[in-house]
């Protein structure tokens, strides 16, 4: 019995010599279940300890798809943890309402100007349009926003100019398609005839919309008018006409494999789809099934409505594929729209003109790799690759390209249950029961891709003689990752590095 016991405790001791830790040992805990998902929940329809034990499950185990859409809502902020149903209902009302108002907006901004000659604006040019020779998805080159960084060695992320004037061929004004009845429109104008489009942009609650841009600039702060709620930080309707024409050309070429997982694709028929292309004006699709037609209508309503509710931002190229999950897992328009701008509420900085929010996230993985492994950090400055931007697509698309899709709905779940508990002001001691004691942190992505490079230490050391290696390395990660070890190590970084960074 005790050569037994013993033998016992040595299996379950770390193997190669050195002390590991035990998230490294961790596996993964079954997902949130939807039985576990009604147990959280009082009789009023209120969660339990403030969603502390909700946020917990999710942490360790994701969510389980089925009930995706009832519990992103609350991991992205569309409702408070501590709301009753009878609170949720009003919201889910409220929000609806504005939705519609932003969709009656976009017609309103776009006809009121029809045949204006809507300019197309150069530096967009070059964001829009993909480096590739081919119109391939999203890739490095082409995931620089406005202005492509140009730090040493990186010429390569830069758009070639001399793809800029078939960029603003393909966008090209044809104002014939900026007369279309949306859905939303008409069924608002239907019950609300004798208001006017600006009467009904003044009615947005301005309390709601400071709570949803909480966390923006202070310089972008939503106001009740209608007339400077657009046209604030300089942003005119020629802007919105040439975001808009953008948006429908990402729409089209939208990665199949994410609408493929639509749980109501086989619904889709292709009168339902050919109608909502014709309500938000989508045109050259003819070489599309059905539910992709649907899911890029959908994508470019959302979209377009976004632009115009932060107005700072508009659309960049990169947007939809966050957008892109988000209409897969969300029914309705009105909820996808609110989870998104949940979800860009820290998002968004990758998309600023100026880049300070990319260039803020690249210098914390550098500064995590530098504490945790010296070694590796002075290869990478031998490379002049200490800056880490070769993993600048991580970041603006937050692991997008990297992992599968449930993969990634598993990575930002986590990530969207630490940055639930921050808002909620659940404090460290909250997770003293949990291994390590890992408190959340607004930074899991970064600690994930960091720990993704310390993964691949040996490999950059002691092949990889250049920062294009490493940008290749990275770029072929695709369908390699186990995300489960990567949040592992991600959560080990943060215990050890945490009030260090």
């Amino acid at each position: 019995m005790e050569e037994k016991n013993m033998a016992t405790f040595l299996l379950k001791q770390p193997q190669g010599g050195g002390t590991k830790s035990p998230w490294s040992r961790r596996k993964r805990k079954r997902p949130l279940s939807c039985r576990q998902w009604n147990h959280l929940f009082s009789s009023n329809g209120r969660l339990r300890d403030g969603g502390r034990k909700f946020l917990k499950k999710v942490r360790s185990g994701g969510v389980e798809p089925d009930i995706r859409a009832k519990v992103w809502p609350f991991l992205l902020g569309v409702y408070d943890l501590n709301s009753s149903e009878a609170e949720r209902n009003v919201v889910k009302t409220n929000k609806r309402n504005e939705y519609e108002q932003l969709r009656r907006r976009c017609h309103h901004v776009l006809n009121s100007y029809k045949g204006s000659g809507l300019n197309v604006i150069s530096e967009v040019t070059c964001e829009y349009h993909s480096c590739s020779e081919e119109s391939e998805q999203l890739n490095l080159e082409s995931v620089s926003t406005r202005a492509s960084p140009s730090p040493k060695g990186l010429n390569s992320l830069k758009c070639g100019t001399n793809r800029q004037e078939n960029a603003t061929e393909s966008i090209d004004e044809d104002t014939s398609e900026l007369t279309y009845a949306d859905p939303y429109v008409a069924e608002s104008e239907s019950s609300d005839s004798g208001t006017s489009d600006e009467e009904d942009l003044d009615k947005i609650s301005v309390s709601a919309n400071m709570e949803v841009n909480s966390d923006l600039d202070p310089k972008f702060v939503r106001s009740a008018s209608s007339k400077s709620d657009f046209f604030m930080n300089k942003k005119t309707p020629e802007d919105f006409g040439t975001w808009q024409r953008i948006i429908r050309l990402d729409a089209i070429r939208t990665d199949p494999e994410w609408a493929l997982l639509s749980h109501n694709r086989a619904e889709v028929s292709k009168e339902k789809a050919l109608e909502h292309a014709r309500s938000v004006g989508l045109r050259d699709y003819d070489h599309l099934e059905p539910y992709m037609i649907y899911h890029a209508a959908r994508l470019v309503a959302v979209l377009e409505a976004y632009a115009l509710f932060d107005p700072e931002i508009g659309y960049c190229q990169g947007m939809s594929d966050l957008l892109s999950p988000i209409i897969v897992v969300m029914e309705e328009d009105h909820e996808a729209f609110w989870c998104f701008v949940g979800f860009m509420r820290k998002a968004r900085h990758n998309f600023r003109l100026d880049e300070v929010g990319i260039r803020r996230q690249l210098k914390i993985v550098s500064q995590i790799i530098k504490r945790k492994d010296s070694h590796l950090y002075r290869h990478l400055q031998k490379l002049q690759a200490e800056d880490c931007f070769f993993v600048y697509r991580m970041v603006v698309v937050l692991f997008r390209r990297e992992l599968t899709f449930e993969q990634t709905l598993c990575l930002w779940e986590v990530m969207w249950a630490d940055q639930a508990a921050i808002r909620a002001g659940i404090g460290r001691s909250t997770w003293a029961k949990i291994r390590l004691h890992a408190p959340p942190t607004d930074d899991l992505l970064l600690y994930a891709i960091a720990a993704c490079v310390l993964q691949k230490r040996k490999l950059i050391i002691e092949r990889y003689s250049s920062m294009d290696e490493i940008l290749r390395e990275c770029n072929s990660m695709a369908g390699q990752l186990d995300v489960w070890r990567l949040l592992d190590d991600a959560h080990d970084l943060v215990v050890n590095l945490h009030d260090k960074i």
